[in-house]
This record gives structure tokens, C-alpha cells and sequence, in this order.
């Protein structure tokens, strides 16, 4: 195995709802009516969707569920594609979809509510648009005076923090917060640090998961994947993901339309003969803890659907070695070098109809420059001073042991 240290044997372990339900904090809720942010890929460690046990367990008084990006199904594509509001068929739910026209609750939504449930996956990535959901949710509660419940979720990809830090003149729906690109959090600390910077007067409460330490990747609470939005298949997809989701500011395909989506990359055009002795020239497994292994692919949709493209599949490892942040940059630095046919993909991304993909997905000036002109970076030393900073600004709100 890849991992030395102990798996969690202690069958225990809960998610933050299973804390909510059954050490009883939900009876002091028996009497509100509520509504809850959500979808089908939160589950309880049995599999069963949280929303059925909140809705047995309160019954009418659970008025409304939110869904966020790919819908409460998680059945819609990427970039873009909104779901439609719609009544779920289990319990006759009204849903509203909080991706499309609309990124946040009408106050009327919120009229007979009390308070505000959150039960959202998270993938650890600055970029995954469901903590911004969850941020602009927390904003509409602090203005009408709401209170939120989060139950918090595992980070997947651990504690990891990587990248640069999201510069405000690149703030949209893919970061509306100083954050690095893999930010370390789970999303119970994702909002208290989001309540800290903005909504001070918000009333939160994070209900943490038990028998559980930050340093945990998902592979060490032996759980079943479930997929969070549906191109992220496994943990090794997830993990892959804070650096190779650039790609969807470029023309190289980042896997979509591939049964392994951000772990598989490529393009027609791409000299997989001489890329290949490059890669291993830049990133020797014993250092990053990753091979390439050449292949062809055919997108069945999105990006090059139906071309043959040539290209690399990701094998990770080692996960404690794998920098997904830096090991995509330097990629896409040597690719754009080695062929004329790379391009940076214009505008419309994530309702940013002005800037470049590229830009807000980076988010950092210095960092993008360095990537389109011919200039030096030096990752550990540009970078390091902003990340120091975060590092020490969220210690203050991190929840669970190493």
C-alpha cells in the first residue's frame, strides 16, 4: 500500500450529520422549520442520502431543499448547465436549484424558514463552485438574521495546502475568497473561516464528524466513493483535481468524456513520443510521487468529442509526494513551450463573460504571467509567504487533531 500509517479501524466514525442525528442535537430543532442545502451524494456512512433521515426525522417541518452545481441529482454536466427547480419524487420535496440564473436563495425562499441545514461534499479545491454556494447561502442567512447548521464532511485530498492565493481582481463563481487553489479545509472549516472574514454576526454551528483526524485521506476511512459531481469517479480523480481542473482554461482536454476525468489529459495535436521522455525528465516518481503512462483517448462529449486525441493517464503513487498545483502548472508551462497549436480558451466560464478561464482559475497575476511569457517562477520561494499567511490564519479554525 501506499500509505504507512495505521487505517482507521474504529467502524465509529461519523459524518457530521450521523453526529447531528445521533447524539441528539436535533431535538432542539424539533420545532423549527428548516430547509437544507444539499445533494444525493451526501450520505450517511450506511449510503442512505442524508436528506431521507432529516426528512423522517422532522418531518414536515423540513419545508425546502437547495441544490447546488450539477444539481440535487448530480446527473447535469459542467460549466454552465443549471438545473431547473423541481419537486424530488421520494418525499415530494420542493427543490431550488441554486445554480444557473440564480446563485442564491430569494429572500422569499427563506420567509417561514428558521434555520438553515447544510449538508454539501467538498473535494478540497478553491475551484469546486459548492462552497461557493455555501458562501453566498451564509451571506443571504447573515443579512435576513438566520441561523446555519453545517454537518461537516472529510477533505478527501487531506490537509494538503498548495498554489496561489485567489487575488480579489480575479474573484467569480470558481473563488469569491482569498483562497489557495487546494486549501486544506473541510467545509466545517471552510465556514467558520468564511464567518470569521465576512459574516461576523451570523449564528453558525458546525456539527464535526468523531473518530476523525485532519491528516486522514479519504482511502484511510475505507468508505465507498461516492461521486460529489459526476466527473470525479475516485479519490485519485479528486486528488488529481485542485491542479489539473487548469486544463478547462485551455484546448487540452482535461478527461471529460473519458471514464477518467482529470486523471487523463491530451489533445489531436499532442507529441505524446516526445512529451513522454520530458515528463520523465521533470517528474521523476521518487520526487513526485506520479507516472505517466501513454495512451490514446476519444471523448465521447465535451472538449475534442469524437477526435482521437493522444495524450497521458495519471497514476498517482504516492499521495504524500503528489503536488497536484505545481506538478499541472509546469505541465502546461512544457506544453505550451513544445507545441504552437496550445491555446488559452476565451471567455464565457462560470458566468465570467470578461476574463479568461485561465485567469480566475489561477487567480494570481505573477503566477499567470508566468505561465503565458517566458519568465522564471521559483514555486517554493514566490509562493511560500502567502501560504504561510493563510496557514497561520486558519489555525484558529481548524476543527479536528492531525
Amino acid at each position: 500500500m501506499w500509505t504507512k500509517r495505521q487505517k482507521v479501524k474504529d467502524q465509529s466514525f461519523k459524518f457530521g450529520v450521523e453526529t447531528f442525528l445521533t447524539e441528539r442535537f436535533y431535538k432542539k430543532y424539533l420545532k423549527q422549520t428548516s430547509a437544507l442545502l444539499t445533494n444525493q451524494s451526501a450520505c450517511l456512512t450506511s449510503l442512505v442520502p442524508s436528506y431521507f433521515v432529516l426528512k423522517e426525522t422532522f418531518g414536515e417541518r423540513l419545508k425546502l431543499l437547495f441544490s447546488p452545481q450539477h444539481g440535487l441529482f448530480v446527473e447535469k454536466q459542467a460549466n454552465m448547465i443549471g438545473s431547473e427547480d423541481e419537486l424530488e419524487p421520494f418525499y415530494g420535496l420542493r427543490v431550488i436549484s441554486l445554480y444557473g440564473p440564480r446563485l442564491k436563495p430569494d429572500p422569499e425562499h427563506l420567509k417561514e424558514i428558521d434555520v438553515v441545514f447544510v449538508d454539501l461534499p467538498e473535494v478540497g479545491c478553491r475551484v469546486y463552485t459548492y462552497i461557493w454556494t455555501l458562501f453566498l447561502l451564509m451571506s443571504t442567512c447573515s443579512d435576513l438574521g438566520l441561523k446555519m447548521v453545517v454537518f461537516d464532511r472529510p477533505n478527501p485530498i487531506g490537509p494538503y495546502v498548495e498554489g496561489p492565493i485567489l487575488e480579489k481582481e480575479f474573484f467569480s463563481f470558481v473563488g469569491l475568497d482569498s483562497l489557495p487553489l487546494r486549501h486544506g479545509l473541510t467545509v466545517g472549516e471552510l465556514a467558520r473561516l468564511f464567518k470569521k472574514r465576512h459574516f461576523p454576526n451570523l449564528e453558525l454551528e458546525i456539527i464535526p464528524c468523531r473518530n476523525y483526524k485532519k491528516s486522514y485521506f479519504w482511502n484511510d476511512l475505507r468508505l465507498p466513493w461516492i461521486n460529489p459531481s459526476p466527473n470525479l469517479p475516485d479519490f485519485y480523480s479528486a486528488l488529481c483535481y485542485p491542479g489539473f481542473v487548469l486544463l478547462e482554461g485551455t484546448n487540452l482536454s482535461e478527461g471529460r468524456g473519458t471514464t477518467k476525468p482529470f486523471a487523463t489529459f491530451g489533445a489531436p495535436y499532442l507529441k505524446i513520443d516526445k512529451l513522454y521522455s520530458k515528463l520523465k525528465e521533470h517528474f521523476p516518481e521518487k520526487i513526485w510521487g506520479v507516472v505517466f503512462r501513454p495512451i490514446a483517448f476519444e471523448p465521447t462529449f465535451d472538449k475534442w468529442k469524437g477526435k482521437r486525441c493522444y495524450g497521458f493517464e495519471v497514476h498517482i503513487t504516492n499521495p504524500f509526494k503528489f503536488r497536484p498545483v505545481e506538478l499541472a502548472l509546469r505541465l502546461l508551462k512544457l506544453i505550451k513551450v513544445e507545441h504552437r497549436e496550445f491555446e488559452f480558451l476565451p471567455p464565457p466560464y462560470e458566468f465570467e463573460k470578461e476574463k479568461k478561464p485561465i485567469e480566475i482559475l489561477i487567480g494570481s497575476k505573477e503566477v499567470i504571467t508566468w505561465l503565458i511569457e517566458q519568465n522564471n517562477l521559483d514555486f517554493e520561494v514566490d509562493l511560500s509567504y502567502t501560504l504561510l499567511m493563510y496557514q497561520q490564519e486558519v489555525s484558529s479554525i481548524v476543527l479536528y487533531e492531525e
